[in-house]
């Protein structure tokens, strides 16, 4: 794996370099700036992962990272900030411009082999399902495999604010919990009917539909910081800052008059009533480690409770009805 280590202190990138030359199957570049780094992306189209620094004079990593996703070449690598930086506003920031994974100075070497580790079986995960992105009708992008995607099976959306790819999001809660910072809450949102949407449609015209109801969502939260991820199922999971002021009767309301008002359509022009149901809000209040990702795993088994439940509560409105 091609690895591009951009920071402006030459003793960490002279450390990089002696640290990454003892792992198996990694090279690493170096720049010693935003603008090298740029450069270097200019002069090469192999760099598969990045580790950036977040402050460097002029351009900062977080801005960088920003433009390392509009680089068509590089948009889905991953980058991997390698900073001082601690605080939960940089950490925020990060993973809002499309970092993957965020990991402190000083740091661990076997940490660091670790998370090299992980990103590069991403990579080859993709290569091997031949991944790629395709356009929606809605202008947005999502992740495609050689074959029609499983209902189970979550894929990356990508141009919509907030919307970040799963292992993502499982990082941000993990260095949210490993520096206890601990202000967030986690919910679900999950289409209802799923099993009849996916049935009734094609793998094209399930994920077009997935995707507006991430847009949809996303427009929903734009009032609050936020990041959230498709984890299949026709399941969402999101983090926000300060869960408890959502009240979650009125969102789940308001996201559904924004899904009907989007007046989603198949291919063949079919109208399609999608309707949503929100799980209950699990604040991330002192859940470190794993307990911090069993709250997504509660946040997504809430959202498709809550959608059986309000299905067969008009199920049941139905057919007293239909007894009267």
């Amino acid at each position: 794996m091609k690895i591009l280590a951009v920071d402006d202190d030459p003793f960490i990138l002279e450390l990089l370099t002696e640290v990454v030359a003892m792992f198996e199957n990694h090279e690493l570049l170096t720049a010693p700036s935003a603008a090298d780094a740029l450069r270097v992306m200019g002069a090469t189209t192999d760099i598969d992962c990045f580790l950036v620094d977040i402050q460097m004079p002029g351009q900062d990593g977080i801005s960088l990272c920003r433009a390392i996703r509009k680089i068509e070449t590089f948009e889905r690598s991953p980058i991997l900030m390698l900073t001082a930086m601690s605080e939960k506003r940089y950490i925020d920031d990060a993973f809002a411009a499309g970092a993957t994974d965020y990991i402190n100075k000083p740091f661990e070497i076997q940490d660091l082999r670790s998370r090299l580790n992980t990103v590069e079986k991403l990579i080859a995960s993709r290569r091997a399902d031949m991944d790629r992105l395709f356009v929606t009708p809605s202008g947005h992008r999502a992740s495609e495999r050689a074959t029609p995607v499983a209902l189970y099976e979550p894929f990356e959306i990508h141009d919509i604010d907030g919307v970040v790819a799963p292992m993502a999001l499982e990082n941000y809660v993990t260095k949210l919990s490993r520096n206890a910072l601990f202000g967030s809450s986690v919910f679900g949102v999950a289409v209802r009917q799923i099993d009849s949407h996916y049935g009734g449609l094609s793998s094209f015209d399930f994920q077009s539909m997935i995707v507006d109801v991430a847009e949809a969502l996303s427009d929903q939260l734009a009032s609050h910081q936020f990041l959230l991820t498709y984890v299949g199922s026709g399941c969402f999971v999101c983090v926000v800052e300060g869960g408890a002021r959502l009240d979650v009767r009125r969102f789940t309301d308001a996201l559904n008059l924004a899904i009907h008002r989007m007046a989603l359509s198949s291919s063949a022009g079919e109208s399609l009533v999608v309707r949503v149901a929100v799980g209950a809000m699990f604040r991330l209040f002192w859940r470190p480690g794993q307990h911090a990702l069993d709250a997504l795993s509660q946040a997504h088994a809430s959202a498709e409770q809550e959608a059986v439940r309000v299905e067969r509560e008009l199920d049941q409105i139905w057919f007293m009805e239909q007894s009267a």
